[in-house]
C-alpha cells in the first residue's frame, strides 16, 4: 500500500500515464536493456518487437496503481506475475533496476508535469509493487526448492508431429533426480541459445496429465507475420529437437490449474495451441474421475491445424460424460464440426452460474468469449483464464 500524501498524486495521473503507457515503457524497455544488456535473456525479443510485451508492463503498473487499494482485484494478478517471473528467474536485485529505469521514462515523458511530488509517489507506488512481488517470488522459489534462474537437463525421448505447426516433445530427467510434481495447467521455460551468443527462454504449458513418468509439451511454430516476426525459439526447437537431444527446463510453474479432482461439471474452452493446458486437464479427469460431466470446446483455424484433437476423440472411449465441439474457420472436408469462430450460443447448454469455465487461447479469442460469456449469464467468478504471451489486463483497467 502507499502512503495517504501519494495517493492523490497516484489517483489523479493513472489516467494520463494509461494514455501515453506505450510511449513510457517503449523508453524504458530501450533504456534498460541499453544499460543493461544480459537482461535480454529474461525477456521474450519477439514481444519486444512487436510491442506487446511494453503494452502487459504500462498494463500492469498502471492497473496496480488503479486498484491499489482494491486486494481482491490484484491478487490473482500479482499470482499470475509471480509465477512468470520465478518461471524465469527473476531476482530481487533486478526490481531496483526495473524501477530506475521505469521512473526515468515516465518523467522523460511527462517533462515539466513530472512534479517532484508526483515522481515520490510514483516511486513510492513502485516500491510498493516491488515489495510485494520480492516476497511472493521468494516464498515460491523456496516452495519449489530452486534457485532463480535454475534450470535442469531434460532428454528428449519423442518427437511428434501434432499438426502442420505444432510439434509435441516428451522429455525425461537426464540425472538421477525425479521429475517435479505439476498440475494440469502449468507450464515450463526452455531455454535455448540461438545463433550470435543469444540466451533465451521461453514458457510452453505441459501437454499431458502428471504421473506418466515424463514431461510433454507441444510447441506451435510461430512462423513470421506482417504484424509480427517468427519465433526464434519455436522455429529451433521445431528444426533441431530430435529423440536425444537435452534441453535445459525449468521447474513447472502458473497459477492456472483447473479443477480435475472434483465430480462438479467443468467447462473447457480453447483456441489454438492454447488446447495444450486443456487437454493436460481432461487427462487428469479421465484417470482420476472418468464419470465426470465435461463440455470440451475447442476452435482451430481448420483440420491441419487442430493439435491433440486426436487424443480428445480418444478419451470419449473412457468419458461417457464427455461432451465434445469443435469449430473451424475452414470446416471443407471435415466432418462433425461447426462451421465459423467459436460462438457459445452454439455450444450445448449448462448451468450457467454453477459451473466453473476455463479459457486458453490468443488474446483477441479471450476477450471475445469472456464477454461473450458474461452476457449468456455466466458469473465473473466462475471464469478463468489463461493468454499464452503478455496479459494485457484489459478487465482490470
Amino acid at each position: 500500500m502507499i502512503s495517504e500524501a501519494s495517493r492523490p498524486y497516484i489517483d489523479a495521473s493513472v489516467p494520463v500515464l494509461r494514455e501515453h503507457g506505450p510511449t513510457i515503457t517503449k523508453r524504458f524497455y530501450a533504456d534498460m536493456l541499453g544499460t543493461h544488456p544480459q537482461l535480454t535473456r529474461l525477456f521474450n525479443m519477439g514481444n519486444q518487437a512487436q510491442g506487446v510485451q511494453q503494452q502487459s508492463l504500462a498494463a500492469a503498473v498502471f492497473a496496480y496503481a488503479a486498484n491499489i487499494g482494491n486486494p481482491e482485484a490484484l491478487g490473482p494478478v500479482v499470482k499470475r506475475i509471480v509465477h512468470k517471473h520465478v518461471s524465469v528467474g527473476l531476482r530481487a536485485e533486478h526490481y531496483p533496476i526495473v524501477g530506475h529505469h521505469l521512473l526515468k521514462a515516465i518523467a522523460e515523458t511527462l517533462g515539466d508535469a513530472a512534479t517532484a511530488p508526483l515522481m515520490d509517489a510514483w516511486k513510492e507506488a513502485y516500491g510498493s509493487l516491488a515489495r510485494l512481488l520480492i516476497a511472493a517470488e521468494a516464498e515460491l522459489y523456496g516452495t519449489a526448492g530452486i534457485q532463480p534462474g535454475e534450470t535442469r537437463p531434460l532428454r528428449v525421448t519423442e518427437t511428434k508431429q501434432e499438426s502442420a505447426n505444432v510439434l509435441s516433445i516428451r522429455m525425461v530427467a537426464d540425472d538421477d533426480r525425479p521429475l517435479p510434481p505439476f498440475q494440469p495447467g502449468q507450464y515450463v521455460s526452455v531455454a535455448v541459445d540461438l545463433p550470435g551468443g543469444r540466451h533465451q527462454l521461453r514458457q510452453y504449458s505441459l501437454s499431458d496429465a502428471p504421473g506418466t513418468g515424463s514431461l510433454r509439451i507441444s510447441v506451435k511454430r510461430e512462423d513470421a507475420s506482417a504484424a509480427a516476426p517468427a519465433g526464434e525459439v519455436s522455429n529451433w526447437l521445431h528444426a533441431n529437437v530430435a529423440v536425444g537431444s537435452v534441453l535445459q527446463v525449468s521447474h513447472p510453474f502458473g497459477e492456472f490449474t483447473p479443477d480435475t479432482e472434483s465430480d462438479q461439471p467443468l467447462v473447457l474452452l480453447s483456441a489454438g495451441i492454447g488446447i495444450t493446458p486443456m487437454v493436460a486437464t481432461l487427462h487428469r479427469i479421465a484417470r482420476v474421475r472418468p464419470q465426470r460431466r465435461v463440455l470440451f470446446a475447442h476452435a482451430a483455424r481448420d483440420r491441419a491445424h487442430h493439435a491433440l484433437g486426436a487424443e480428445v476423440d480418444a478419451l470419449r472411449a473412457t468419458m461417457p460424460n464427455l461432451s465434445v465441439v469443435n469449430f473451424y474457420e475452414d470446416a471443407a472436408g471435415a466432418d462433425g464440426v461447426l462451421e465459423g469462430r467459436m460462438d457459445v450460443a452454439r455450444l450445448p447448454s449448462w448451468a450457467r452460474e454453477e459451473t466453473d469455465v476455463y479459457l486458453c487461447g490468443p488474446g483477441k479469442f479471450m476477450q471475445a468469449q469472456w464477454l461473450a460469456l458474461l452476457h449468456a449469464g455466466v458469473p465473473a467468478a466462475r471464469l478463468h483464464r489463461e493468454v499464452f504471451g503478455p496479459e494485457l489486463l484489459d478487465h482490470l483497467l
